[in-house]
């Protein structure tokens, strides 16, 4: 006992220096001199406990209470150690046998309130964990670890729900600390599995839940990630595999399968949009591609690939000022050659939009030939020159006086080559004098068309004036012109 007390000494000396590592070894030595004594453990307990290796120091302190129950400064530290590991029930009893002993004690009191504070934390993280609130839960475990700072626990479930959020290099970075502590603990592993899962990393993320299957074989979490990894990879690679051979109806199906594996994927998720609106364009599905490059970019909007998919389909079903929208984004992002060249062919096309389409007007496609041109412009003009509509309405005689007119536009225009070059090309027509509304006459036109063939029709003697009868036009429109 003479010996041990020297030590001791010797350690409360060493400990008043802060030099924690001498204290120990010396209220190590007291201990083996005299391990029956329960002041020895309950030093070295405060002196682990400044050292951070707290599972020590909570080992000392409960043997210093088995050797003495009415210890005390014993069931203090217990319930501390208790506290910074995460175990606030069990760091409530101690300090409950602390007030049993003295119920003045105000650190016992201060102490005993703050393990209650703990205990409502994680009550309010495990609700939001299974209301899938991760934001809250983060939140929670933050509170918490303020002041369980050595609470394993508390930093894996941080680490989760930071990687459910999408918080990888945050999540990461809590998992990494606790693996250089310990390689073998399983939840870490997990979780920095789950991170490279979240990061379509999935053959590097099936390694990590592997390994934590071996640490902790029932490690439910683990199995299930795992199983979803190799499940999803494997249907999205016969996706991509049924595409490569141009098998698009068995790859949309396949995206379509690995899309309900795991709603949690966000990254992996947006690929598989995007492969499915690839497959789905393929397929004509237009309208289905836009809405799954939508969900893609919801998911990941920094996505270039998708925004590229949505605007080529926007482009293909005539949205051009949706198109000029993504693909500005693009070029925003990646200032390429590429990039610019569609910006400027969306913007052209836009711009071409918002002209009279003078195809649609004669009902032919861009492909048009001279002959179709002239066919589609017979059938117009006679279908909507104002002597067949004499008896109707001055409404309807109105509208259809101004569709003949833009029937005339249409075919000056695109009769001419010159002039249908330049009008595909989104240059301006007004300079050529032919649709300004000042010297153009549809009239002209359809006397020019129609005037070398003869037939039930005649025209005024007076300059750029003609005469058509509604059963002239009748005529025409049983012709062969029609």
């Amino acid at each position: 006992m003479a010996f041990g007390n020297c030590f001791k000494e010797q350690g409360n000396a060493f400990y008043s220096q802060k030099d924690y590592s001498e204290a120990f070894n010396y209220y190590t030595r007291a201990i083996d001199a005299s391990p029956r004594t329960a002041s020895y453990y309950g030093n070295r307990a405060a002196t682990l406990m400044m050292l951070r290796r707290f599972r020590e120091a909570l080992e000392d302190s409960q043997q210093a209470v088995r050797l003495d129950d009415c210890f005390m400064k014993g069931h203090l530290r217990e319930g501390k150690c208790h506290l910074l590991l995460g175990n606030a029930m069990a760091a409530s009893r101690s300090f409950q046998k602390v007030l049993e002993l003295e119920p003045a004690n105000r650190e016992a009191q201060q102490e005993n309130k703050t393990a209650e504070t703990l205990l409502e934390f994680e009550r309010m993280a495990d609700f939001g964990f299974e209301k899938r609130d991760f934001r809250k839960v983060v939140f929670c475990m933050d509170r918490a670890l303020a002041v369980a700072s050595a609470c394993h626990r508390f930093k894996i479930l941080k680490a989760e729900c930071l990687a459910l959020l999408g918080r990888y290099p945050e999540a990461q970075s809590v998992a990494s600390d606790i693996l250089r502590m310990d390689s073998t603990n399983a939840d870490a592993l997990y979780v920095r599995g789950l991170c490279l899962y979240y990061e379509d990393c999935i053959d590097k993320a099936v390694q990590f839940f592997v390994q934590a299957l071996r640490m902790a074989p029932d490690h439910e979490k683990a199995r299930l990630a795992c199983r979803n990894a190799k499940a999803l990879k494997a249907k999205k690679d016969e996706g991509n595999q049924a595409f490569k051979n141009n098998n698009y109806d068995a790859a949309y199906q396949l995206y379509t399968e690995a899309l309900t594996i795991d709603p949690n994927n966000i990254k992996t998720n947006a690929k598989l949009y995007c492969n499915r609106a690839t497959a789905g364009a393929k397929l004509k599905k237009l309208n289905e591609a836009i809405d799954d490059c939508t969900n893609a970019i919801k998911l990941d909007d920094t996505y270039i690939k998708a925004y590229l998919r949505r605007a080529q389909c926007y482009m293909n079903t005539e949205q051009y000022e949706e198109a000029v929208r993504d693909y500005e984004k693009v070029y925003q992002t990646e200032k390429t050659s590429d990039h610019k060249h569609l910006l400027k062919t969306a913007q052209l096309e836009l711009k071409k939009s918002k002209r009279k389409d003078y195809y649609k007007v004669l009902g032919i496609g861009k492909n048009a030939t001279e002959d179709e041109i002239k066919k589609a412009y017979r059938k117009r003009a006679l279908m909507h020159h104002p002597d067949r509509h004499s008896a109707a309405t001055p409404e309807v005689q109105k509208e259809e006086e101004k569709k003949f007119k833009e029937v005339g536009e249409a075919f000056t225009v695109l009769s001419d080559p010159k002039k249908k070059v330049r009008y595909d090309n989104g240059h301006d027509l007004d300079d050529d004098g032919c649709c300004d509304g000042r010297d153009f006459d549809a009239n002209n036109i359809f006397r020019a068309f129609f005037g070398g063939h003869g037939g039930g029709y005649s025209f005024d003697s007076s300059p750029g004036v003609f005469f058509f009868s509604s059963f002239d036009i009748l005529n025409l429109i049983e012709t062969r012109y029609y």
